[in-house]
């Protein structure tokens, strides 16, 4: 008999199970019993109607206050855990168990993208339950499509730092190539010039120096970005290797990390360098110093806005046909496909005229346009799009609006001059050379308007001409 009771004391688990909580499956803690009969550790009961307010064994629906200590069950569990020692080995919840039934964790639930024990099912019985095995393809496949994204990103972000390196290789080119120019006028100059010279020389380097700082800027973010970008993918790849339940169980961390809000680089629209303001009109605005050797232009070609199928002189006034497609920044407020350039300024008031030496050209379009003409795309020229000009083509001398209208010319003019009335919101069209109307076009101007010349494909060139200078002093 007495070898009966040890054996039945060496063996400890019917015991034990009548003493387990069928929440956390271990010894009660401090229990506690439900009308239902059904007893729980307190804490395991507190964290389940945390959920809802059903018994976790039979679901019967119980109110908070209802729970009573079971003090006879805690002395069993006491003297349970006394006599066999059994605190230290207690089971306790691991990484692979459900916080809330302290169960393994075998489904995952695609809707709130986490995993889930059996317990829970009754919990997303609406949304869709994958075995682990179904659901982490499921996230594998997500982020695999976020990888494949940020690689193509760095991708175009290489390409970009190649366009922008261009940039920076351009904007020195137009920095030689004013600099070159402003020595060249100062030289003729240089008696009474030397000061202005420098200042010039100087206001020049500064903006190169501001515009390639601003640039290089930019592409050291753009590095860093691509670093960054980088990164993220290794994460991803490395966290996309791991086993189904450590990948599934950071699935959300992951998805929000999985995240890219940086802008993408490209050039601004002052990116380049104002060549109007360092070499247009520069004999004019010096013309006190030296007024027998002044021109005046009122208006100045802007060749960060020309085609590269055009080429402009050194100081702005002609343009013409390049005899191949020239190699410049593809910045935003330049025209391609279509062959135009724009004036240097643009205009919000006031009344404004300039003359345009179109000479024999076979085909030309000049006028005024609205700022946010289409500069990246083919365009039918006319008033409808915000352009309000005349050409000739074929022959034939047309106002280019919405029907077109066929002009009457006598005989050819090679000078057409444009008169600009703001305010009146009126352009008139004329032939300089006989003082001839030829056509007014009336719009309520609402955008900043700019000079638009497109000379054709000729290798002759379509020039600005000088105005008059008139000085008046007391």
């Amino acid at each position: 008999m007495a070898d009966s009771m040890e054996e039945d004391m060496e063996d400890p688990q019917p015991l034990q199970q009548d003493l387990t909580c069928p929440v956390c499956q271990g010894v009660y803690r401090d229990p506690v019993l439900l009308h239902c009969s059904h007893s729980f550790c307190r804490e395991c009961l507190q964290r389940s109607s945390e959920v809802n307010k059903k018994c976790p064994v039979c679901r019967e629906v119980f109110e908070e206050g209802q729970a009573i200590s079971n003090r006879a069950l805690s002395s069993a569990c006491e003297t349970f855990l006394r006599q066999n020692n059994w605190r230290s080995n207690q089971k306790r919840p691991s990484e692979d168990t459900c916080n809330l039934h302290l169960k393994p964790l075998e489904l995952y639930c695609e809707k709130d993208e986490e995993p889930l024990c059996a317990d829970c099912v009754t919990l997303h019985n609406t949304h869709r339950l994958w075995s682990l095995r179904d659901g982490a393809p499921i996230c594998r496949k997500e982020l695999s499509f976020k990888v494949q994204i940020f690689e193509k990103k760095v991708d175009s972000y290489k390409k970009m730092t190649l366009k922008l390196n261009n940039a920076v290789e351009y904007i020195k080119h137009q920095a030689k190539q004013a600099e070159n120019q402003i020595k060249a006028e100062f030289e003729r100059l240089r008696a009474v010039l030397v000061t202005e010279e420098a200042l010039r020389l100087k206001a020049l380097s500064t903006e190169e120096d501001e515009k390639i700082a601003d640039i290089n800027e930019l592409i050291e973010t753009t590095n860093k970005d691509i670093i960054a970008l980088k990164e993220l993918i290794e994460t991803l790849k490395k966290e996309m290797g791991n086993e189904d339940l450590a990948l599934l169980r950071n699935f959300q961390n992951l998805k929000r990390k999985a995240q890219w809000t940086g802008a993408d680089p490209c050039l601004s629209d002052d990116s380049l360098l104002d060549m109007g303001k360092h070499v247009g009109a520069l004999s004019f605005k010096i013309w006190k110093k030296m007024q027998a050797h002044v021109k005046y232009y009122p208006v100045l070609l802007n060749p960060n806005t020309a085609s590269p199928w055009l080429s402009l002189s050194s100081d702005l006034s002609e343009v013409k046909e390049s005899s191949e497609r020239l190699t410049v920044p593809d910045n935003p407020d330049r025209f391609d496909p279509c062959v135009f350039v724009l004036g240097a300024e643009g205009y919000t008031t006031g009344k404004h005229k300039w003359d345009v030496i179109v000479g024999d050209n076979p085909k030309w379009i000049v006028g005024v346009c609205n700022e946010s003409v289409a500069r990246k795309k083919k365009f039918t020229v006319s008033t409808n799009r915000g352009v309000w000009s005349i050409g000739l083509s074929k022959g034939v001398y047309t106002a280019l609006t919405a029907k077109r209208q066929e002009l009457q010319v006598q005989q050819r003019p090679e000078r057409i001059r444009i008169k600009l009335n703001i305010e009146k919101g009126e352009v008139s069209f004329w032939d300089g050379g006989a003082a001839k109307h030829l056509i007014t076009l009336t719009h309520k101007f609402e955008e900043k308007l700019f000079p638009i010349f497109g000379p054709g494909l000729h290798s002759t060139p379509m020039v600005l001409a000088p105005g008059k200078i008139a000085v008046h002093t007391s």
